[in-house]
């Protein structure tokens, strides 16, 4: 039996795309239009990624909990429904075979897409995102040796070698661009990102003529190609404290700095973050304020970020390729006293 709340229409095609910013589409997810609800790929995985989240017998918190998962939980999402109107910013919930119904703020979108490893990596080394849901890091290329950090889908790593062990099998020296120091990790979770995915976009048009707008009160990023707009998505911004803290400062920024990945942290574990991987990162201010690609939470349109402007790493990856300045295909960053302006207003 359903509980006693109004329950909500499945997700119509018009109002699905209204919220690709925040739901599936913006995650680069490929989606099946077959009525009602919206069906999704049959390899179509989430991801928990938060500490703890409830499952509910409707796509409502007001509906009765029939479960909890834990973060790193993964499931099969069978179908997308709109919830009730709480929360207003994402109304969007998977369907849970067996199980019930998940909010997509919590649930992180992966597929799993095993690669052949390399037999070789060049001396400039290669950038390469993670095609797994997670993959674990040891001190050596060996699951005895020491764990370290656990990298998840969509992350982005500098590969710098490849060693076999004995077993044969495939391992990249990952790069942690914070510590300073090597890694390693089963080389097929790991998908080389090509020449074409990294090429500018829009080249053609005048550095001059691209804007980005940023909306704290929408939570929405707007890019401009003159008066075009060509680009649109959720994001989430700082989020508000009694101190202020983690606000997104508002004003006219330019990119100065961008790199394709970064080991982000702060504080301890208690009280900050660490964060290696994060990928897409075009940087607006000294202190490191910057767009970059989220994979720790789902929830666009919701103001929660340390001040960054988040955005899913699909959409990262876009604004990443069409601002200036551009980033060598081969370099880990670029700085440049010019690029492209952004404007982030109320």
């Amino acid at each position: 039996m359903w509980d006693a709340v109004d329950l909500p229409e499945p997700l119509s095609r018009r109002d699905f795309l209204k919220t690709a910013g925040f739901g599936l589409l913006a995650m680069g997810v490929p989606l099946i239009w077959r009525g009602r609800p919206l069906a999704l790929p049959t390899d179509q995985l989430g991801r928990v990624a938060e500490e703890k989240i409830d499952a509910f017998l409707a796509p409502s918190l007001g509906a009765t909990r029939v479960g909890s998962l834990v973060r790193d939980d993964l499931l099969q999402l069978g179908a997308a429904v709109v919830g009730d109107r709480y929360p207003e910013h994402n109304r969007v919930w998977y369907e849970i075979e067996q199980l019930g119904f998940v909010h997509s703020g919590a649930i992180q979108p992966v597929r799993n897409d095993p690669q052949v490893p390399l037999a070789e990596i060049p001396w400039t080394g290669l950038l390469a995102e993670v095609c797994a849901p997670f993959v674990d890091s040891f001190l050596e290329p060996d699951t005895r040796s020491e764990r370290q950090y656990r990298y998840y889908f969509e992350t982005t790593h500098w590969v710098t070698g490849v060693q076999r062990d004995i077993l044969g099998r495939g391992w990249y020296r990952i790069e942690d661009d914070k510590l300073e120091r090597p890694f390693f990790a089963r080389a097929e979770n790991f998908r080389p990102i090509p020449l074409a995915e990294l090429t500018p976009i829009s080249s053609d048009i005048p550095p001059e003529d691209k804007r980005i707008e940023v909306s704290l009160g929408q939570q929405w990023v707007q890019c401009y190609e003159g008066n075009d707009l060509v680009f649109s998505t959720r994001v989430s911004t700082g989020q508000p404290t009694p101190d202020r803290r983690y606000e997104t400062p508002r004003g006219r920024f330019t990119i100065s700095r961008k790199r394709s990945s970064r080991h982000m942290a702060e504080g301890n574990l208690a009280a900050g973050y660490d964060l290696p991987g994060v990928p897409w990162v075009a940087y607006l201010s000294a202190d490191g304020i910057a767009f970059h690609g989220t994979y720790w939470h789902n929830d666009f349109g919701a103001r929660r970020s340390h001040g960054c402007v988040n955005l899913t790493p699909q959409a990262a990856k876009w604004l990443y390729r069409w601002t200036q300045p551009v980033v060598p295909m081969h370099e880990r960053q670029m700085w440049s006293g010019t690029g492209t302006r952004a404007l982030i207003k109320i």
